[in-house]
């Protein structure tokens, strides 16, 4: 069965999609500067993709005016070459780097189409060798995609990776329909059937649509760095005090709901005002992160260890009751004691006090809760210091 026709001008297609194409990777040129440092290297790679896409989409165009070896070999290989400019900025963009493999389809793809130009001119061989290049490439971009951070999830992430998986199905379509059904001429703009005209308009449209998703994806990365400082510690990188209020309440409500228990500890380093006085803010400044380090090691995945300000931190154990949040504190301790901070190319011992509160029906709110750890803080201190005490 033969490819039903379409009346559509593949030449116009061309020249709309490469001013379409550049007037995109104009707009993700001005928006350069503006990208935070870790996205520009992928941003810069996607945009040089983009303008190669752009210059073989224009050559294809001209195609007719040009010689078959520059019209057609060097117009696939620029397209090979821009798709994959995509593939190395989505490593980039995940900070991965450049690869010598990225290089094999575009050169397979471009030195089979030159073959099938001057040495053995076959257009249906030239279509099948070109189309097998291309998926191979946009495949490896759906697979960058698949490699999201699962702390990193993304719309944009998903609807790139819909793009190219469907750039890819209709690519693999026009090989299977050129196998079964080979084109005949020289010129596949002579006569193209619907298979090829949908794979054309889909190949480029992609870089517009794909650009525009790959902009979102960058504003989507900035917007979830910012999300992270606003709710971290800039010095140890754990929740803020902000972060650990606002997650404390909804625990509270969710511990009431399901009734099930919720604990919290403070912890403060014992005599730290010696270590800053002695050795300086930055050796208690290491002296914080050492501790941040530990408390995140000695922390269940439910746990949500936080700095509370100063020297204090404070541990939010749900589902947890007395005797598994002094278990979790006393945890910490050991830990703390079995692992010494490096001050001054020397271990010096560290101790710390801990309060431990268990949710009490009398507690109205999180800060009820936070106000009992805090007393039993206190009742730790002026007890000696170097221990876990827990409130009534």
């Amino acid at each position: 069965m033969a490819d039903p026709q379409l009346p559509l001008d593949p030449r116009t297609i061309f020249l709309l999609a490469t001013l379409m194409i550049l007037l995109n990777g104009a707009v993700l040129g001005l928006m350069h500067r503006s990208l935070v440092a870790d996205v520009q290297p992928a941003a810069s790679a996607w945009r040089i993709g983009t303008l190669l896409v752009a210059m073989g989409c224009l050559l294809q165009a001209l195609q007719t005016w040009l010689p078959p070896m520059l019209a057609l070999g060097l117009s696939n290989g620029l397209l090979l070459a821009g798709l994959t400019g995509y593939v190395l900025s989505l490593r980039l963009f995940d900070g991965r780097g450049w690869h010598r493999w990225l290089l094999l389809p575009t050169l397979f793809g471009t030195l089979g189409v030159l073959w099938f130009i001057e040495v053995q001119p076959d257009l249906p061989a030239r279509i099948v060798t070109m189309s097998a290049a291309m998926c191979v490439i946009l495949l490896a971009c759906v697979r960058e995609l698949r490699r999201e951070r699962p702390a990193e999830a993304m719309t944009s992430r998903r609807v790139l990776t819909l793009i190219f998986a469907l750039v890819a199905l209709l690519t693999a379509a026009r090989l299977g329909i050129t196998v079964y059904a080979p084109p005949a001429g020289s010129n596949l703009l002579q006569r193209m059937g619907l298979v090829h005209m949908l794979a054309l308009l889909v190949t480029t449209a992609l870089p517009v649509i794909g650009t525009t998703a790959f902009v979102l994806m960058c504003l989507e990365r900035i917007r979830g760095q910012w999300q992270q400082a606003a709710s971290t510690d800039y010095l140890t990188s754990l929740a803020n005090r902000r972060t650990v209020a606002e997650a404390g309440e909804r625990a509270l409500h969710a511990a009431r709901r399901q009734q099930t228990p919720l604990a919290v500890a403070i912890i403060d380093v014992d005599h730290f005002k010696v270590v800053n006085d002695t050795w300086g803010h930055a050796i208690g400044d290491h002296v914080l992160r050492h501790l941040a380090r530990l408390l995140v090691d000695t922390a269940r995945r439910s746990d949500l260890p936080g700095r509370y300000g100063g020297e204090e931190f404070v541990l939010l154990l749900e589902g947890s009751d007395a005797g598994q949040a002094v278990a979790a504190g006393e945890r910490f301790r050991t830990a703390l004691a079995a692992s010494p901070c490096e001050i001054a190319d020397a271990p010096r011992p560290l101790t710390v006090s801990i309060g431990v509160a268990v949710l009490d029906p009398a507690d109205r709110s999180f800060d009820d809760l936070l106000r009992r750890a805090d007393a039993a803080l206190y009742a730790a201190k002026s007890a000696g210091r170097d221990r876990l005490h827990l409130a009534p």
